[in-house]
C-alpha cells in the first residue's frame, strides 16, 4: 500500500477533509452560540386584514412581549429555534395565531394575530369572530351565547350573524342566544323580549317576525316589551305579556310546534 502513490493520495485527500470538516464543524458551533450573533431586535406586526405595526395592539401589551422576549427567547439568531418562539406567543391570553421568521442578521419578526372577542361563551369564556371559544378575563358589553358543547360556538356564531342581518330593520339587537341539547333556537332581544325559533326554518320565522312587526306585534308593546313570542307555529304566532307571564300565552293561528 505505501508504494501505491493513487492510494495514498486517496488516503490523504479522505484526511484532510475529515479535518477540514471536523474543523468547520466545531466553528459552526461556536458560531451558533452566544455571544455571537445575539438577537439585538422583535419586530411585531399585527395582522388584522392588513399588516400594521405594534401600536395597533388591541390587548397584548408591551409588558407581555417584553416578558415572553426574556425568558422564552433561547440562543442567538442562528441557534434560536422559531417553533417554540411561536408557541410562546400563541400561549399569551389574546393571541390567536403568531408567525415568526429571521431577519438577518440581528432579528426575529413577529406577526401577531388578535382574537377580536365577538361574543361571551356561557359566563367562563368567550368566542371571536372565527367562532373559536378562548379564555381571558374580560369586562366587556358583549351578547351571550350558549349550545351544548363548545363545538358548536361557530354554528351559534354563524347563526347570530344572520339573525342579526334580519333584524336590522327593526333596530333590535340580539343579546343572548341559545343552541339547546335538542338544536333548537331562542334569541332574547336588547328589548327584553324572548323570540322561540325551534328547530326548522328558523331564518323564515325570524324573517316573517320582522315583516310583520310593525304592523302586528308592535302594537302589543305600547305597555311596555313583550316577554315571550312563540315562532314556532306554521301560520302564526304565540305571545306572552310581561303581567301576564304566569298565565298561558295569547294565540294567533293554529298551534304546531317544531
Amino acid at each position: 500500500m505505501w508504494n501505491n502513490h493513487r492510494a495514498l493520495n486517496l488516503l490523504s485527500t479522505s484526511l484532510f477533509t475529515l479535518v477540514a470538516v471536523t474543523v468547520l464543524y466545531a466553528i459552526s458551533l461556536r458560531f451558533t452560540k452566544p455571544p455571537f450573533f445575539p438577537i439585538k431586535e422583535i419586530n411585531i406586526q399585527v395582522v388584522n386584514g392588513t399588516k400594521t405595526d405594534a401600536k395597533d395592539l388591541l390587548n397584548v401589551t408591551r409588558e407581555q412581549i417584553e416578558h415572553l422576549s426574556r425568558n422564552e427567547i433561547k440562543g442567538n439568531f442562528i441557534s434560536v429555534n422559531l417553533v417554540e418562539v411561536r408557541e410562546a406567543f400563541i400561549k399569551l391570553p389574546w393571541v390567536r395565531d403568531a408567525k415568526v421568521n429571521r431577519e438577518w442578521p440581528y432579528g426575529l419578526n413577529v406577526i401577531l394575530e388578535e382574537h377580536q372577542a365577538l361574543a361571551y361563551w356561557g359566563s367562563h369564556a368567550l368566542v371571536n369572530t372565527y367562532g373559536e371559544v378562548f379564555r381571558v378575563t374580560v369586562d366587556k358589553n358583549l351578547p351571550v351565547f350558549t349550545g351544548p358543547k363548545e363545538a358548536s360556538a361557530q354554528e351559534v356564531a354563524r347563526q347570530y350573524q344572520r339573525f342579526s342581518e334580519i333584524l336590522t330593520p327593526l333596530q333590535q339587537s340580539i343579546v343572548e342566544i341559545s343552541l339547546t341539547p335538542r338544536y333548537a333556537w331562542r334569541i332574547q332581544l336588547n328589548t327584553g323580549t324572548v323570540l322561540e325559533l325551534g328547530r326548522n326554518e328558523v331564518e323564515e320565522r325570524l324573517i316573517r317576525y320582522v315583516s310583520v312587526y310593525n304592523h302586528s306585534i308592535a302594537r302589543f308593546n305600547q305597555e311596555g316589551s313583550l316577554a315571550y313570542v312563540d315562532l314556532r307555529y306554521p301560520n302564526g304566532f304565540a305571545i306572552r305579556m310581561p303581567e301576564v307571564m304566569q298565565h298561558g300565552p295569547r294565540k294567533s293561528g293554529s298551534k304546531r310546534e317544531t
